[in-house]
């Protein structure tokens, strides 16, 4: 029974053996249909639909009457006897389908103007108006089956980490503005003008905080929030769950985060085996091209460089006799049938991962060899090519040449690109460790050394001494839990001794007077015996997209902003009133 004093069921709870009984339900009608002598609705809520049936024989004038004149999206309750639906109307494919109800009574709780859309799965309708009428888009049942799913991984995640003994912490919203990868949102402060709180982009430096504090075991659902540049898997506020742990090593978070995934996934019906599969940076980059790899799609990245030391192609020739210089290539299978025209369409690709051409050459299914380079390659070469790559006729094999990193680049947008194209099937989901980053990169836009994570990330012990003379060579105690070729959540452990926190940030480019300014409280943290620590944060926005089965994290939020960071239906963001300005010490130019 559900816990309700409008409703005895809700419309997707009857089944045959509730034949008999007597019912009342509520909802909004999705359909009328008007068969003269009988009118049929169709009822929906959050759990379901139901078929209600009026009979000008077995209910009041009055109830007929109401029948008429109800209209779709309008909240009614409805009270009658469940019925087994008459031999060769029943639904098969209606969790309800065996049942309907003879409605004896009917009240009329609102009525509702025309939606602008549908209110049903697969609607042909922009996503624009969806957004600007969430609140009716939010009534079709993949969006509720969206919601719940939402609900019940993060009650599963809590439940998990509440029974392994981690504390439920808040952070504030407000806080000081620290550089962690995004700009802030700021907030002006009214009370001390020229001043501003920042909206946290994660709760990273207070949850260092709490392990210094004795929590040890730490965990919030937090609200997130950057300013940066939006696209399907991105928003500007968002939610993580954020975990701390301190006292333990790499692999006791690790293994923690795997029991607490495992549970929450299962929780779900998603079964994620157990210990994970763990690949290092540099493993990941040159087999798959990415840091986030997808396994199922195969096509992986071979280094082909030996194979053309002595080729008559000069570009291949050169990188093979120049050291730090490799040519690497992916097979994509079936694409070596594909016009000339089509394929040479692909260096456009390419170039958008920063490829400056794309060979190839396409093994044709009648065993014939096409490409431009073809002439330049003797037999041997294409038949080691082909051997290493494991390619047959109808295959097409994709180059790349460069340094490492950038060659692995080109092949992994490559390889994502072909296995959409060619609508390589996934099955299941893929679940992994990607361990071990790098502990900075070179920003060349900024001109300096920028974190690969975070800048409170441990560097390796055996490679610290090398922080200031090759810091590019310096690992970091870091890991990335990768879910069906994303980023689902990431984290490390942390530096815990204040002047090795410093010896990082000046690396970063901070002096040591900016770094105090921003991070003093941290660093004086750290001097008062902070214990070793590691975290987590699992993005739960994009695990529920790709659990729900969507390219796009507005499908598992109730209010999303658009690609801008509009909110169409409030119309946010908004100007706001001189008086309000005025309060804030603030003006707008």
């Amino acid at each position: 029974m559900a816990l309700h004093s409008m409703h005895t069921h809700t419309c997707g709870e009857l089944r045959a053996e509730h034949i008999g009984q007597t019912v009342t339900l509520t909802g909004w009608v999705r359909a009328r249909r008007d068969f003269g002598g009988l009118i049929f609705i169709d009822l929906r809520d959050r759990e379901g639909l139901t078929q209600v049936f009026f009979d000008p024989d077995l209910c009041s004038p009055e109830v007929f009457s109401a029948a008429e004149t109800v209209r779709p999206e309008w909240p009614i309750l409805i009270e009658g006897e469940v019925r087994h639906r008459i031999e060769g109307q029943t639904n098969p494919n209606l969790a309800t389908g065996e049942v309907e109800v003879l409605c004896t009574r009917v009240e009329v709780l609102n009525t509702s103007k025309t939606p602008p859309f549908q209110i049903e799965d697969h609607i042909e309708t922009s996503e624009d108006v969806r957004l600007r009428y969430r609140y009716l888009d939010l009534r079709r049942p993949k969006m509720a089956a969206n919601l719940r799913l939402r609900s019940d991984f993060t009650f599963a995640i809590r439940q998990a980490l509440h029974d392994r003994a981690f504390t439920e912490v808040e952070t504030p919203a407000l806080f000081k503005s620290t550089p962690e990868g995004a700009r802030d949102f700021l907030v002006p402060s009214r009370t001390q003008p020229g001043h501003f709180y920042a909206l946290p982009q994660s709760p990273q430096l207070l949850k260092q905080l709490l392990m210094v504090g004795g929590v040890e075991r730490y965990y919030q659902v937090a609200k997130c929030f950057r300013d940066e540049d939006l696209r399907a898997d991105r928003q500007p506020e968002f939610t993580q769950v954020d975990i701390e742990m301190s006292f333990v090593t790499k692999d006791d978070v690790m293994g923690a985060l795997e029991d607490v995934l495992h549970d929450a996934f299962a929780k779900v019906g998603v079964d994620m085996p157990t210990p994970l599969r763990r690949l290092s940076y540099w493993d990941a980059m040159d087999t798959y091209g990415i840091d986030k790899p997808d396994t199922r799609i195969g096509m992986e990245l071979h280094d082909v460089t030996g194979i053309f030391a002595s080729s008559g192609f000069k570009l291949f020739a050169t990188a093979a006799a120049t050291e730090g210089q490799h040519v690497k290539a992916i097979c994509a299978p079936g694409a070596g049938v594909w016009g000339r025209s089509k394929i040479d369409k692909l260096a456009d690709v390419a170039a958008t991962f920063g490829a400056k051409g794309l060979a190839w050459v396409a093994f044709k299914a009648d065993g014939a060899v096409q490409s431009p380079i073809a002439k330049f390659l003797s037999e041997e070469e294409i038949a080691a090519l082909k051997a290493e790559m494991g390619a047959n006729d109808g295959d097409l094999i994709l180059f790349a040449v460069g340094e490492r990193l950038a060659a692995d680049e080109v092949l992994g947008g490559m390889r994502n690109h072909m296995a959409n194209v060619l609508e390589i099937p996934r099955e299941g989901h893929d679940f992994l460790w990607v361990v071990d980053f790098p502990l900075v990169h070179w920003d060349e836009e900024a001109g300096r050394y920028a974190a690969e994570h975070q800048p409170f990330t441990q560097p390796v012990e055996a490679d610290i001494d090398r922080l200031e003379s090759d810091p590019l060579s310096v690992c970091s105690h870091t890991y990335d839990f990768v879910m069906d070729g994303y980023e689902a959540g990431g984290g490390g452990m942390r530096i815990h001794n204040a002047e090795l926190q410093m010896r990082i940030l000046k690396l970063l480019g901070f002096t040591e007077e900016g770094a105090k300014e921003q991070f003093g409280f941290l660093m004086e943290a750290l001097e008062y015996g902070a214990p070793p620590m590691g975290g987590f944060a699992l993005g739960l926005d994009r695990v529920c997209m790709l659990l729900a089965g969507s390219d796009s994290i507005r499908e598992v939020m109730a209010f999303p902003k658009t690609s801008s960071g509009s909110d169409l239906m409030s119309d946010a963001p908004s100007e706001v009133s001189d008086h309000q300005l005025d309060e804030l010490s603030l003006r707008t130019l």
